[in-house]
């Protein structure tokens, strides 16, 4: 019968550092083949350290006080009393050594009872009487010395202890067993740097877990590179891997399986959880059959660590079933999909480390302890926002920096913003490397270009490049190379930098044979000296630093892969002659000519975005534009006419605001079935919109400002889907009957108009009395709408 150890002696936390966890005393001849060796077996399979006999002994040493020694550094004493124990000096030494560190030390003690009676070794009946008696022959001259054996056998006899009583041994050894695993507890690499904001993740992790279920379970651990998963997944281990049958982690799962095969990785899972090193498996189907054949019926700990295919997760933990009631099966990867294709029961998703829990761990890697030194605060603060929250670049960063002098630190500082530390890089590359290409493409582009834009803005311009980004964007977020915030894209600093690098290797000296350009220097080089070539696929300057630049018209000439262009007040030596025919947005603030180069093809363009330019004409006759979907060519004053929209029939957005010469508007723009939003403010010379109307998408609709425009299209009612009508400050007087059909009409505002409000307001007010007497089935909408058409009169 299994007894209970007093639950006041000292636990772990209370004990000194010790170099052994257990001290195994026992007889040799009674107990070394079968019952103690059983034990010992199962201790180091556990990963408890255990001293046994001499075999640890350093040769050369005086053998009693090496015993000693072992004895006073470990953790506790097991003491297997059999029939012949006592007949042992040497075991009797050891039993007041143990006694003694007990006493003075806190040590744990536990007696097994072997084949023999508890009350025998308390009160030296039985052998063990028959045992003193010869000791006390042998030893006449040294009475205290046989007297010290016998107290210590009797205080110790004393301490609960298991009992055999014919029991089975096996159960008996898994009991002594799973009690000194719990009591020694979990056992953490290192309490200083790399179990920073542990304790939290652990508090998320606990429910997951469900250790006190009899459940077979897989869960996931994931985030992106360098977040910290494997040392989570390893401090998970040290603290729960005690309470399974066996246990088992396997390292960098993707990096194995490259340079050997699953089969190796197979045979390892299960070496490690039955202590078997001959392990034989000839290929991985037969490997996972082996593996649900051994495991079935144990309760074991499995992790699998960085894993990155789906073949690798069946061929080692396939099916739940594999392993046996109470087991947890724990992976960690990049990939959330992987997880949910696997069909885990739950995934833990690693964040980033507080600014608190950063600044923490980069002191124990910089300073060796939890805080800056004097003097280094502001720069660590600089690092740590830098790192933006990585364990690995806190850790990297931290280390490279130890010992450094502020100028370097200073220096360190400010070639990492241009070139990233190259450990990191190449971690966070690994996700990289694993796109597809397409994914690629969109990655590269969002890190250059569209980080913190709106989803679905950037989803259309991907779209209009051919790079399939719904599931494109999909997988990247699965990946965790980019995540979703209020419909934003968004990524990590580092994962930006890395991307970013990607583009600036291509050719580390020529900005001109780059992909991509983002930066207002590298960009106003290829611009001004005409060093671009056919591998520019995209230019976008967001934030330029000089007022003015002035392009040399030439640069263009070569660049015959750009899908991307966005630059801003930009002038031109001369005549624009090319602009490549990949175009798909073509953003120009203040486009300097009148006209875009004549044997431009516009026909794979999605935006064209021209605000404040000098156009005074965008195409003549009919283009087919299938892929234009937004023209904005507001505050460009040079504009005198709209072109022909028959080929241009999927535009969603129209914008002409301030053009303040536009005086003609093509039919063809009524033609426009998907647009959304058309706006002509402050068009001054617009003097009418003559269109047959089919705007079956048209949400919003601006004229205010068009102070000469003095009439609507009459068939402006089959614009059904209709919201905002603004008609402030235009001459017009009569709305057409037809507006009495705009159902879905939320505000119409006329203020200021310069055909009288009042009678404009008397007219649709009598065109709504009309028609609801010729329509009474209409009139609940009516009596709902008309107030919200009332709210926004202005006098």
């Amino acid at each position: 019968m299994h007894i209970e150890i007093p639950s006041n002696l000292p636990t772990n936390s209370t004990l000194p550092e010790r170099k052994y966890d257990v001290f195994l005393s026992f007889r040799g001849k009674d107990t070394r083949k079968n019952f103690t060796g059983h034990l010992y077996s199962a201790l180091d399979q556990k990963g408890i350290f255990t001293f046994k006999d001499n075999h640890r002994l350093e040769k050369g040493k005086v053998i009693l006080l090496e015993l000693f020694k072992a004895i006073e550094e470990s953790r506790f004493a097991l003491v297997v009393f059999s029939e012949n124990y006592a007949f042992s000096t040497w075991c009797l030494d050891e039993l007041v050594k143990i006694w003694e560190c007990m006493k003075v030390m806190g040590q744990i003690v536990l007696p097994v009872f072997y084949n023999v009676s508890p009350s025998d070794v308390r009160n030296q009946t039985g052998s063990f009487e028959k045992a003193f008696a010869e000791h006390e022959q042998n030893f006449r001259e040294d009475v205290e010395k046989v007297q010290r054996w016998r107290v210590a056998m009797t205080k110790i006899a004393n301490l609960s202890g298991w009992h055999l009583q014919n029991r089975e041994e096996s159960k008996i050894i898994k009991g002594i067993v799973d009690e000194i695993s719990c009591k020694l507890g979990p056992t953490f690499l290192n309490t200083n740097g790399n179990l920073v904001g542990m304790e939290s993740r652990m508090k998320q992790m606990d429910p997951l877990l469900g250790m006190g279920l009899n459940d077979v379970r897989m869960l996931g651990i994931c985030g992106m590179g360098g977040i910290g998963k494997t040392t989570f997944a390893r401090s998970v281990f040290d603290k729960i891997s005690y309470q399974f049958d066996g246990s088992s982690f396997l390292a960098n799962v993707r990096e194995v399986s490259m340079t050997q095969d699953l089969v190796a990785l197979q045979q390892q899972l299960i070496s490690q959880i039955l202590i078997e090193r001959n392990i034989n498996i000839w290929d991985v189907y037969g490997g996972s059959i082996e593996i649900r054949r051994r495991l079935r019926h144990k309760r074991v700990l499995v992790i699998l660590d960085d894993v990155d295919q789906l073949e690798q997760l069946q061929a080692l933990a396939g099916m739940h079933d594999w392993f046996g009631l109470g087991s947890r099966v724990i992976i960690t990867t990049r990939d959330k999909h992987l997880l949910v294709s696997h069909g885990v029961d739950n995934v833990h998703m690693v964040d980033e480390l507080s600014h608190e829990e950063a600044l923490q761990l980069f002191c124990w890697k910089a300073f060796r302890k939890g805080h800056p030194t004097d003097g280094y605060l502001e720069l660590s603060l600089q690092m740590v926002s830098y790192d933006a929250g990585l364990p690995l670049a806190l850790e990297v960063l931290g280390s490279f920096l130890f010992g450094r002098s502020k100028a370097e630190w200073k220096d360190a500082l400010d070639r990492l913003k241009k070139v990233p530390d190259r450990t990191i890089f190449d971690i966070l590359k690994i996700s990289y490397d694993g796109l597809q290409e397409l994914e690629k493409k969109i990655f590269l582009d969002v890190a250059c270009f569209f980080k913190g834009r709106d989803k679905d803005e950037i989803r259309e311009i991907l779209d209009s490049c051919d790079f399939h980004p719904d599931i494109g964007i999909s997988v990247l977020i699965d990946k965790c190379i980019i995540t979703l915030s209020n419909n934003s894209l968004c990524m990590h600093d580092l994962i930006q930098y890395m991307g970013r690098e990607i583009v600036r290797q291509e050719c580390p000296e020529k900005p001109g044979q780059r992909s991509r350009l983002w930066l207002s220097d590298d960009i106003q080089r290829l611009l001004t000296k005409n060093e671009g070539t056919e591998a520019v696929e995209g230019i976008i300057l967001d934030f330029p630093a000089y007022k003015e630049l002035k392009l040399n018209a030439k640069s263009f000439s070569r660049m015959n892969s750009l899908r991307l262009l966005k630059i801003k007040d930009a002038s031109l030596c001369q005549s624009l002659q090319y602009l490549s025919d990949e175009l798909r947005l073509l953003n120009w603030h203040g486009y300097p000519l009148r006209s875009l180069p004549s044997n431009f093809q516009h026909n794979k363009l999605f935006e064209l975005n021209m605000c404040y330019s000098h156009i005074k004409q965008l195409w003549k006759g009919v283009e087919h534009l299938n892929q234009l979907t937004i023209i904005n060519l507001s505050h460009s004053t040079y504009l005198t006419e709209t072109p022909d929209f028959t080929g241009a029939s999927n535009l969603k957005r129209l914008i002409f605001d301030g053009c303040t010469s536009l005086s003609f508007v093509h039919p063809s723009i009524g033609l426009l079935k998907k647009l959304i939003l058309l706006n002509l403010k402050d068009c001054k010379q617009l003097r009418s919109l003559r269109a047959k109307i089919e705007w079956e998408s048209l949400e919003v609709l601006i004229l205010s400002g068009c102070s000469k425009l003095g009439k609507l299209p009459e068939d402006l009612g089959r614009a059904v889907s209709l919201k905002n009508l603004d008609l402030g400050g235009t001459a017009i007087s009569q709305p057409p009957f037809s507006i009495v059909l705009l159902k879905n009409l939320e505000q119409l505002s006329f203020h200021g108009c310069k055909g009288e409000p009042r009678k404009f307001w008397s007219s649709l007010s009598s065109l709504f009395r009309l028609f609801s007497r010729a329509n009474p089935e209409s009139m609940g909408l009516r009596k709902v709408q008309f107030p919200l058409i009332l709210a926004s009169y202005h006098h």
